[in-house]
């Protein structure tokens, strides 16, 4: 009997992945109890990133950190042998936003820092930086001071965090950074970026112009940005001796209100594909070896999803091993044809349950039960004798 394997994403407000994944498992075992089943919760690299990586198996480090409005808190990263793997939600998130007021002029990436700088001094080897969900546009400014830099203006200042402060920055001062992050280090750390958007820092396409708005900034707090996100990386190019320009259109730059781009410029690190970047840390392929039928979900599937959700990555990975998917969600948005092109057999809502979407959200664990049940009815198949 091949195995039922249950990797879905968290439904944001309601239940993280593992949570999600009981739900449906204990569905299953009540039509089917002699089922066998596997259990992977994914993320694509933004909140529940580190969950997915401890519920697989990984060790838990917190640090004592901050968020983005400088807010104390406790963050959490994933260890793994020589690997840390962080998410950029745990310390700069929307969630930690105060009162869930915005601040896209302020908030800033400096607790980030803090938490890289925590696993360097852990002896990590490699980060996998999770880039996603991000309240901050400060192209990655706070990364590099939590990390031991000073952004200085030109009075030889330190720049108050956040984007909005960026059109003042003359000068990084490198000279506080930890020995394996300086430029030349012998035992350097190898930083990659997990993000699946390839938007360059700035332009109509960038971080501003089109993450600015879900962050709270107005036209007006765009362009600003825009032009101080413009000179950072004028800013940044002159530290590690290359040109603005190709900083500033590099695949990815935007990602994360260019949280990543001072890694990128002064440690070499390597963007990479978010969604498959987790399931490989996760040991995604391993679990599918061998299964009859694939299980993932999210909140929402919607037009979106086909577009670097962590559904998506798991439809093609499972129709790459020739093995059938099927998707819940909190809410479907998709037609049955849009269903069936973004590589899923089927796709079940909370919402097709229950007419209230509060409702769906607030008893996600019994209808996901009801929802597990009904999948088994409907694709497993059961050995015979």
């Amino acid at each position: 009997m091949s195995p039922i394997l249950l990797a879905p994403d968290s439904f944001k407000g309601s239940l993280d992945a593992a949570g999600v994944a009981a739900a449906l498992a204990a569905g299953v075992r009540d039509t089917a109890p002699g089922a066998p089943l596997r259990c992977c919760p994914i993320a694509d690299g933004g909140e529940g990133t580190v969950d997915a990586a401890l519920a697989a198996g990984w060790s838990p480090v917190v640090v004592a950190a901050s968020g983005p409005t400088g807010a104390g808190l406790r963050a959490t990263y994933a260890r793994r042998g020589p690997v840390a793997l962080v998410e950029l939600a745990a310390t700069a998130g929307l969630g930690l936003l105060p009162g869930g007021v915005p601040a896209p002029l302020d908030a800033g990436t400096e607790g980030l820092g803090t938490v890289l700088a925590h696993a360097v001094d852990a002896g990590a080897e490699e980060i996998v930086l999770g880039l996603g969900g991000s309240a901050t546009t400060d192209g990655g400014a706070g990364v590099l001071r939590g990390l031991g830099a000073r952004i200085l203006d030109a009075e030889g200042r330190d720049l108050p965090p956040g984007g909005g402060h960026l059109a003042a920055a003359r000068r990084l001062d490198l000279t506080g950074l930890h020995p394996r992050l300086r430029p030349g280090s012998r035992s350097p750390v190898r930083i990659v970026l997990a993000a699946d958007v390839d938007n360059p820092l700035t332009g109509p396409a960038g971080a501003a112009a089109v993450y600015g708005p879900q962050k709270g900034a107005d036209p007006e707090q765009v362009a600003l940005l825009d032009a101080a996100l413009a000179h950072w990386a004028e800013v940044l190019a002159v530290a590690a001796g290359t040109a603005p320009s190709a900083l500033a259109a590099g695949t990815g730059a935007g990602a994360a209100g260019g949280a990543g781009i001072g890694l990128t410029a002064l440690f070499g690190a390597r963007l990479r594909p978010g969604v498959g970047t987790v399931l490989e840390l996760t040991g995604f392929h391993d679990a599918l070896a061998g299964a009859g039928l694939v299980v993932t979900g999210e909140g929402r599937l919607d037009a979106q999803t086909r577009h670097g959700k962590a559904p998506a990555g798991v439809a093609a990975a499972a129709r790459a091993a020739g093995v059938p998917v099927v998707a819940v969600a909190g809410e479907v948005a998709l037609s049955p044809a849009e269903v069936s092109e973004a590589g899923f057999a089927a796709a079940y809502g909370l919402t097709d349950l229950v007419a209230d979407r509060a409702a769906a959200i607030g008893g996600a664990a019994d209808l996901l039960r009801r929802i597990g049940a009904r999948i088994a009815r409907d694709h497993h198949r059961p050995a015979a004798g």
